[in-house]
């Protein structure tokens, strides 16, 4: 097991990382404290004081040296939030108050192949059903990996997730995406360079037109992708709480469900600077718990 401590980082808050919807794998565990599977690892993270406290095991396989070369990358340290904050802060009062709400959020470099199947997984899903699905999908077709005690698996690459059928997919619960993330799977698998040749693509909308070729991959699973993996900060993902809160805020429909989401789309890129992306996570994590602490 090994240990890494990160000292009084700069917006890195636990619980608005990992409950802005942008993850599926963490779990809280007691005050201060997460356990989740990323990559190759099982990690719990702890608050003390101002410091964050990483336990990690990795399996052998792993691309990452040591825990802290895998948390700088997957918790993209190297990025200065402060400066995201004080530019969209004066956006307006909306913006300022919802970047205080959540100052604490960091996107999060997410395995790409483990987004696009997780997002395909979260179409018309909810977080704690989308969770339960992932997890039984790694417990069948994932690679076993022990963590104090305890015995977790790997979200399985698309070598090993090729073994599951149809039918094997629908009876781990995914409904009507069994096809989808059958037919995904064969495609990435077909492809060995498919993730690399996305990687280098230059431009977001190149990213997305590949990206909507995958069977479950409509414009808003696309941008989840583009956004949380592919640090696209110009993606704009509208969910049903995006949409709400920029109703709410700037178009003032009557009926939310009739706001269109291109209009929404132009709105966001004409007004969050070039980084809608992030300007959405603070919203995003305000608008839905502010409803759900209401």
């Amino acid at each position: 097991m090994e240990t890494y401590v990160l000292k009084n980082p700069d917006s890195f808050n636990l619980e608005h990382i990992f409950e802005c919807g942008q993850c599926f794998r963490w779990n809280k565990q007691g005050d201060n404290t997460y356990l989740g599977v990323a990559e190759k690892y099982v990690i719990r993270l702890e608050k003390k004081n101002k410091d964050i406290i990483f336990k990690g095991n990795k399996t052998k396989n792993s691309k990452f040296k040591n825990l802290e070369e895998f948390v700088e990358y997957y918790f993209d340290l190297n990025t200065d939030y402060s400066k995201y904050k004080e530019k969209l802060s004066k956006v307006d009062n909306y913006l300022d108050e919802s970047i205080k709400f959540g100052e604490g959020i960091r996107i999060l470099k997410q395995d790409v192949w483990e987004c696009i199947i997780s997002f395909i997984i979260s179409a018309n899903n909810n977080i704690p059903r989308i969770k339960k699905i992932i997890e039984r999908i790694a417990l069948n077709y994932g690679e076993k990996i022990e963590f104090e005690g305890n015995t977790y698996y790997t979200f399985p690459t698309p070598e090993e997730l090729s073994k599951a059928s149809v039918e094997d997919l629908r009876n781990l619960g995914t409904g009507f995406r069994d096809k989808r993330i059958y037919n995904t799977t064969q495609i990435i698998l077909s492809n060995e360079k498919y993730i690399e040749n996305l990687k280098q693509m230059k431009t977001t909308k190149q990213m997305k037109e590949e990206l909507l070729k995958l069977d479950g991959v409509g414009p808003k699973v696309a941008d989840c992708i583009l956004l949380f993996s592919l640090q696209r900060f110009d993606a704009f993902p509208i969910d049903v709480w995006v949409r709400r809160v920029m109703n709410d805020l700037y178009i003032h429909n009557e009926d939310e469900n009739k706001v269109n989401k291109k209009m929404i789309q132009k709105l966001a890129e004409e007004k969050f600077l070039g980084i809608p992306g992030i300007a959405q996570q603070y919203l995003f994590y305000w608008k839905r718990e502010q409803e759900k602490r209401a």
